[in-house]
């Protein structure tokens, strides 16, 4: 326990090591304000650590705000898996992560305490200051953060009419994507309640602290802000209400740009990435100029169903946001607020006829101005009781009607977001409700690990991450077929823009499985290169997320998420809705060991007999008797020479290969018949620097770390050496990983890259899961990701002693350590 207490600014240095390398030293400096700040820091309940800390008044007066990192109890029990870290070990992207803190507020803690101390709340972790707008210059005018109560006299979070889409206007900023998707987001009050709760005020224990709650990459969390808003002379700078006095839009931008890092970070985007992020779906992306056959039912369903939808024209390359004589404009995005059949009578005709009702986040007369806009004489013919049920304005409020057939004619992309199974309460599903069934999995592309780029890419694309799907029972409404949404999302590339990084390339693969066989393990090489694919996203797109939505017969399917390019780094998020349940995880091996596989016992001709090849099958029936007990160190090298290149099958000679291997031990190892790490070390370097002369074969020979895990390998009994027997199971195992090593250098580059190590690790007999070779990877990989020789025979000797030990331990899934044998089961290895 340790703890501090002072005024002004403290600077920590934190001191660290990943047991890799060198201590590492990181310096952070904490400001505080006044009236007696403070930090305690403890051990706190399951396994975490609880951090006690003062703000005082500066930030809000959160006196001794507690929370706890780490630990915890379980988790939610929904159907999202999340990809581990190891065990024990502090992870640099929790170190890195300037956002961690936005979700360890707590709204209670820190309401109680602002009303305690009677204080208004300001925020530590978004700041009234320019870098929490512009991350990449500075403002070209001094905005002034102003709380509501300094900019009207009675300011409302939502006026006596409720909130609506004219709620939402724009400011400076170039977010008309996320105004779109607010807009869109007001119509549906259950949806709208979740992400703005409505019990928020200006009068009732008010504080200066407001709450919302957004999706945020598989989890709901609830972002926390001060009210303080960017203002110039008086007036809001950026998303706003109509009324003067109105101001939950304004908070509502300021928590989405908080949670993305800054209002800079908001300029450009989609609409369906915030439509997402309000409800948790998955959006679908259509090309108007490719209309589907079926738009307008899908359209209406969506409707419905209450799905956010919005529509664009794309932008003109030449000019920003231009707008059309018609009166759209173009690179803008626009919500859809209703889609309805309109009763019509004319002299000549009545029925009804498909409509479009859009609004224009400027909220003013920049609107359509072809048939059924505003005043158009169009309208004459609808009868004023359906006037009434469209609820029906001719104001300059950025909204209109278009007739379905002009909209699609006009309009170039249309995105529908379709709602995830938590959008409808129990109460709406048996009212007959319908939802989607989903299942979510967190995954990672590592460079030259399993970032292995598209299917153009065909020598590396099969070591991409796998994800298998099984389609059971088919649609309601379809003939035997399956409804399948698919959507790759990336993680974080919109915080990362301060880093310098934007989105990555983006798509997908689906595979038909034929047999079970197939699902033992990740699907080779060999399958891709063989079987043809039986869908794919819609394309490959710098975008958040890319969707598609498919038809499957029932089966079992293979999802190949990737990059565009190989050797791109970054996380992701795979989410898969269903009309009816599905069964969905990653394709892994379960990491283990073949204990006999590839394994080429060790047998020896003369020298005479050899030509660098196998000797004739004369030579091994007649091989000639010696008495290798009395050779010179040279003849005994140059028989282990002879040994480690020898490939036959074990033939009546063996008992006299074995006396030549024995005789060769005696002669360098001594009368004890042990050798320990710096002996071995000899020995070996001796007889592979020749054979790597020999044979064209790039290693400058074992270090002697290498040794000691050699030897750590096979001595149980800790006696730092090893006998005869020891070292011929050894020769074996090293005679092997030679073999393979320079079988898997296809390049003969003396490296095998990431790729082939996982084909290496396979011939060898080795089985590890997605995260184990990752782990393997890092640890013994150069800056390039190959691993010479020599890196992986320690990696395959460390692998052999690992699995041996837990083998020998394990009881099913676990294997039980004491301190003292998972010290020396890890340290002597």
């Amino acid at each position: 326990m340790f703890g501090f207490k002072s005024g002004g600014s403290r600077t920590v240095t934190t001191s660290y090591s990943s047991g890799g390398g060198p201590v590492q030293t990181t310096t952070k400096t904490f400001r505080y304000g006044g009236d007696g700040p403070g930090m305690d820091i403890g051990s706190g309940e399951n396994g975490g650590t609880d951090i006690n800390v003062g703000f005082g008044n500066k930030f809000g007066g959160m006196a001794n705000y507690k929370f706890n990192v780490g630990g915890g109890r379980g988790g939610c029990g929904r159907s999202i898996s999340q990809r581990p870290n190891v065990t024990g070990r502090a992870t640099r992207k929790e170190k890195k992560n300037p956002f961690a803190g936005v979700l360890n507020q707590n709204y209670d803690q820190i309401k109680a305490k602002c009303l305690a101390e009677g204080i208004l709340f300001e925020d530590p972790e978004f700041e009234a200051c320019d870098n929490s707008i512009f991350y990449s210059k500075k403002p070209s005018r001094p905005f002034e953060w102003k709380r509501p109560t300094e900019i009207c006299d009675n300011p409302q979070f939502i006026d006596q009419h409720g909130a609506s889409r004219f709620d939402v206007q724009q400011g400076e900023l170039g977010d008309c994507w996320l105004l779109a998707a607010t807009a869109s987001l007001t119509i549906n009050k259950t949806l709208f309640a979740r992400v703005v709760p409505t019990d928020q005020n200006f009068t009732d224990d008010y504080c200066g602290l407001f709450r919302f709650r957004f999706w945020h990459q598989g989890d709901w969390v609830e972002v926390l802000v001060d009210d303080r808003l960017p203002t110039y002379y008086n007036k809001l700078s950026f998303m706003h209400s109509a009324e003067n006095n109105e101001f939950w839009s304004a908070l509502f931008e300021k928590a989405y740009a908080k949670l993305q890092g800054s209002y800079e970070s908001l300029k450009g985007g989609s609409t369906c990435e915030a439509m997402e992020d309000f409800t948790g779906g998955v959006t679908e992306m259509f090309d108007l100029r490719k209309p589907e056959d079926k738009l307008l039912t899908i359209m209406m369903k969506a409707s419905d169903r209450g799905s956010l939808m919005g529509c664009s024209i794309d932008a003109d390359p030449s000019q920003l946001e231009a707008v059309l004589d018609n009166g759209l404009v173009m690179g803008h995005a626009y919500s859809i607020t209703a889609v309805k059949l309109v009763d019509i009578k004319t002299p000549r005709t009545s029925g009804r006829i498909p409509m479009v009702r859009v609004r224009n986040p400027w909220g003013n007369e920049a609107e359509w101005k072809g048939a059924w806009s505003d005043e158009s004489e169009e309208w004459r013919f609808i009868p004023e009781e359906e006037k009434q049920n469209l609820g029906l304005t001719f104001d300059d409020d950025g909204e209109f009607w278009m007739s379905f057939s002009d909209w699609k004619q006009n309009f170039q992309k249309l995105e529908i977001c379709n709602l995830g199974p938590d959008s409808l309460d129990e109460d709406e599903v048996q009212s007959g409700g319908k939802r989607w069934e989903s299942q979510t999995q967190s995954g990672e592309w590592i460079p030259r690990v399993n970032a292995g780029g598209c299917r153009n890419y065909l020598d590396t694309f099969w070591t991409n991450p796998q994800y298998k799907v099984t389609l059971v029972d088919p649609d309601d409404d379809e003939d035997d077929l399956c409804t399948m949404l698919v959507g790759i999302l990336q993680k974080d590339r919109r915080k990362q823009r301060k880093e310098g990084l934007d989105l990555l390339t983006i798509g997908y693969v689906i595979y038909k499985m034929k047999d079970d066989a197939e699902s033992d393990g990740p699907l080779d090489l060999k399958f891709f290169k063989y079987n043809a694919s039986t869908a794919k996203s819609p394309s490959f797109i710098n975008m958040r997320e890319i969707c598609g939505r498919h038809k499957l017969p029932p089966g079992t399917y293979v999802i190949i998420p990737s990059t565009f390019e190989p050797h791109q780094k970054g996380e992701y998020l795979v989410r898969i809705f269903s009309e009816k349940a599905n069964q969905t995880g990653e394709m892994d091996e379960e990491t283990g060991m073949i204990e006999d596989q590839g394994n080429r016992k060790f047998h020896h001709y003369p020298p005479s007999s050899r030509s660098g090849h196998t000797a004739p099958s004369s030579a091994r029936r007649k091989a000639p008797t010696r008495n290798y007990d009395h050779m010179s160190r040279r003849e005994a090298l140059e028989v282990l020479y002879n040994a480690l290149n020898e490939e036959t099958e074990p033939t009546e000679e063996e008992h006299e290969q074995e006396a030549a291997l024995k005789g060769s031990f005696r002669r360098v190892a001594g009368d004890d018949m042990e050798v320990d790490a710096y002996e071995l070390q000899g020995i070996l370097n001796a007889v592979f620097t020749k054979a790597s002369n020999v044979e064209n074969f790039k290693f400058s020979g074992f270090s002697l770390d290498c040794c000691r895990s050699m030897v750590a390998m096979h001595d149980g009994d800790l006696s730092g050496k090893l006998g005869f027997d020891e070292f011929k199971d050894l020769w074996n195992d090293l005679r092997k990983w030679k073999g393979v090593f320079k079988e898997r250098d296809t390049d003969k580059s003396g490296y095998l890259s990431s790729y082939e190590l996982r084909q290496a690790l396979h011939q060898s007999g080795f089985r590890l899961s997605n995260r184990s070779l990752s782990a393997l990877v890092m640890r013994y990989s150069n800056k390039e990701s190959q691993i010479e020789f020599g890196d992986f025979i320690v990696a395959a000797i460390r692998l052999k002693t690992m699995l041996s030990s837990y083998k020998s331990r394990s009881n099913g899934d676990m294997a039980a350590f004491s301190v003292d044998d998972f010290i020396q089961t890890t340290m002597y290895a």
